[in-house]
């Protein structure tokens, strides 16, 4: 039996077709759920072991990104979530969905303590909208998305973006094998807060987080949006190295669509 991972769509939100595709590529079955049925049909959560905040610009960022929806949820549909959180599934929050999972409180949630905001992402230290891609180094051991990921090529699109947090809170999310993803140059350095490996100025290259448990996890880039190997800025060259080295050119960027694959496999095991 597939898992069933629920998308929540609204206003705004504008990736939510490539979330769901790569879902369905890992093996999941996707189904798509605006916040306002959501908000009349509460037990739909029940039918899902994931749920989806996808990127994109909720309410427009009309209230700074991801808070508009974030209240929303809070006033209509704080105790459903809660009850999601708590039982054994999984949460993912990408790009517009992690600041939502951030205003929520839902992450980073040290000491469990979910609905209480601890961090931010603040506007780009550039103060620009930012598209471009960039590397990302694998962190931590304890997420379940990102398990057999080392690095990773992926694209961001975001103009708030810089994870802030105090430096309480920075360290116990570190302690906590919270910090999932960093900023890292082309060498695997990292990128030390430095434009453009850093694209927005987060705090120690961090461009995503999970909470205590593993299952939920927000991301800043877009994993959905690079799972076919065609769709990265380098393939015409990556291409031509392998055709005359002999060897097979991959459809699919396995590091990208690993992160749908082993919220998938979380499920499949447990059957």
């Amino acid at each position: 039996m597939k898992p069933k991972a629920i998308h929540i769509v609204g206003y705004g939100i504008n990736c939510e077709e490539e979330t769901a595709f790569a879902f369905e590529k890992a093996g999941a079955e996707s189904k798509f759920v605006h916040i306002n049925d959501l908000i009349e049909k509460k037990n739909l959560l029940d039918e899902a072991q994931i749920l989806v905040f996808p990127g994109g610009f909720s309410y427009g960022d009309d209230t700074g990104s991801g808070k508009a929806l974030a209240n929303k949820i809070r006033n209509r549909l704080s105790e459903e979530i809660l009850k999601f959180v708590e039982k054994d599934k999984l949460v993912v929050g990408i790009c517009n969905g992690f600041q939502v999972l951030v205003s929520l409180g839902l992450l980073p949630a040290t000491n469990k303590n979910y609905g209480k905001k601890e961090v931010g992402l603040l506007y780009n230290t550039n103060a620009r909208f930012e598209c471009r891609w960039i590397r990302l180094k694998m962190n931590s051991k304890k997420c379940i998305f990102t398990q057999g990921i080392d690095e990773i090529d992926i694209p961001i699109a975001h103009g708030e973006g810089n994870f802030y947090a105090s430096k309480e809170i920075l360290k116990k999310i570190n302690q906590n094998d919270q910090v999932v993803f960093k900023y890292i140059k082309e060498n695997g350095q990292l990128a030390n807060g430095e434009f453009p490996y850093n694209p927005n100025g987060s705090l120690e290259d961090i461009a995503g987080i999970c909470d205590e448990t593993g299952r939920i996890l927000g991301m800043m880039p877009h994993p959905e949006r690079a799972i076919f190997t065609s769709n990265h800025p380098d393939y015409q060259f990556m291409k031509e190295k392998l055709i005359r080295e002999g060897k097979k050119i991959p459809e699919i960027y396995e590091p990208a669509l690993k992160v749908f694959q082993n919220a998938v496999s979380y499920f499949k095991v447990k059957v």
